[in-house]
């Protein structure tokens, strides 16, 4: 579904990626793990068309996407939720889900994904007369994923979802990420929690300043001794 073969990206002299191999098949939870520095963001910037592409190729169905531009990858249906949620502060919870719709104009439509997503997020429902940011950093990374999924993506990218949140919240944000999973959706989460996000992939792959380092199965890589000294805090 979506490949992305030999990729290099650098900011200045910097190497950020140096020569990475992804393969995100449909309907899959596939996910990126690593230190801060490895390459991860940088993976799903380059995707989404906001960093130059030194090298390599990004395919999506067989078409070429490489350097194409931040809204045509939209269009294709592959979004981000962005790391620190970004929604709009001074608009209301509602208003920030009609801007996730920006490249829709079935208003029918529309307002029926908005009530889908207070389905999701019954918070959200409560709250959608309210400014984004009074909302909680929860409450605000429910609205950024309920932003996203208004665009009615085919590929959904998480960098970082968890970051900064209550461990009761972590469980919440998992949580509605396999749900959005179940309903058919291919998912490619980036995530420092690495045995959270190892528990919910179907594959996973490791990435070390750049470049990838181990790639498998979800649970086989909970199970590797050298994910579980590195990332998940236990010793041989």
């Amino acid at each position: 579904m979506l490949s992305i073969t030999d990729l290099h990206v650098s900011y200045g002299g910097i190497k950020a990626l140096r020569g990475i191999d992804i393969n995100i098949e449909e309907n899959k939870i596939v996910t990126l793990i690593g230190a801060n520095g490895a390459g991860k963001s940088s993976t799903l910037r380059a995707i989404m068309g906001l960093i130059k592409i030194d090298e390599g190729k990004i395919k999506y169905d067989d078409e070429d996407l490489t350097n194409h531009k931040t809204m045509d990858i939209v269009k294709k249906g592959i979004v981000l939720v962005p790391e620190g949620r970004k929604v709009f502060v001074n608009l209301s919870v509602e208003e920030n889900l009609i801007l996730g719709a920006y490249t829709r104009n079935d208003k029918a439509g529309i307002n029926k994904d908005i009530e889908e997503i207070y389905k999701l997020f019954p918070r959200l429902k409560e709250r959608s007369w309210q400014k984004a940011g009074t909302l909680s950093g929860g409450e605000q990374q429910m609205l950024a994923v309920g932003r996203a999924l208004m665009i009615k993506p085919k590929v959904l990218m998480m960098d970082e979802p968890s970051l900064g949140l209550a461990p009761l919240l972590v469980k919440d944000i998992f949580d509605i990420i396999k749900e959005i999973h179940s309903q058919g959706n291919t998912i490619l989460l980036v995530e420092q929690n690495a045995k959270k996000a190892l528990e919910i992939a179907d594959y996973g792959y490791v990435l070390e300043t750049g470049r990838l380092v181990l790639e498998g199965e979800g649970q086989k890589l909970l199970r590797d001794e050298r994910v579980k000294e590195a990332y998940l805090g236990e010793a041989k």
